[in-house]
């Protein structure tokens, strides 16, 4: 699809002058940051919070009789057990962003998939902030060996899992039962993807540039 200007339809970079930034709250797990810049160059600098975000990733697995891996978390701030597709933080060093699925996969299910494709990318919160998420579609499970499992605490120590019905599952957040993002982009992608016999699907090791901590070549301030 194109734009009415004849481009493709697409997000694109747009750097802005950086003249500033720094931490304003260093949390547990992620920060508050503030940046000045020059949105408009002659114009007065604009100044604006947001939380900076190491990224995720997230899996949505589909078993041979179409049916799709959900797990079932208690999540704080909205006081709510939400079914979910496992996903976690890009929170280790120099770790590839399918590698990290492939580990949240086995930390949060006990499985293991051999068929890896790049399903969506998506913000979850672009004006507030800089997380980037990639939800990945994995086929082809086995059990992780016994002696190999993680030992999963907190909010992780009572998670359900269940093979939902595909299908049930888009149903479902049609009627606003789901409610977890990743997993309402992941499982509307799939169903557009499977309408088109997968064709959408991208090589699982496909660069991340959406990213803001791994575009290429774009050093931060």
């Amino acid at each position: 699809m194109t734009t009415t200007d004849g481009g493709v339809l697409g997000d694109s970079l747009s750097p802005r002058r950086l003249l500033s930034s720094q931490t304003v709250y260093d949390g547990r797990i992620w920060d508050v940051v503030q940046d000045t810049f020059e949105f408009t160059p002659g114009n007065e600098p604009l100044v604006r919070d947001y939380i900076e975000h190491p990224g995720a990733v997230a899996v949505l697995v589909l078993n041979d009789a179409d049916e799709v891996l959900l797990i079932n978390q208690y999540r704080h701030p909205v006081r709510m057990n939400l079914w979910e597709i496992p996903a976690g933080l890009l929170d280790v060093a120099g770790e590839p962003p399918h590698l990290a699925a492939a580990r949240e996969l086995a930390e949060e299910t006990d499985l293991i998939a051999a068929d890896w494709s790049v399903l969506v990318d998506l913000f979850l919160s672009p004006g507030s902030s800089s997380e980037a998420i990639r939800i990945y579609l994995a086929r082809t499970t086995s059990p992780v060996p016994a002696e190999q499992r993680h030992q999963r605490t907190d909010e992780e120590a009572d998670m359900a899992v269940a093979w939902v019905p595909f299908d049930d599952a888009v149903a479902a957040v049609l009627a606003g039962r789901i409610h977890n993002p990743s997993a309402v982009a992941g499982l509307l992608a799939a169903a557009a993807s499977r309408a088109g016999g997968y064709a959408s699907l991208r090589p699982v090791d496909e660069a991340f540039e959406a990213h803001p901590r791994l575009r290429s070549g774009e050093p931060r301030a």
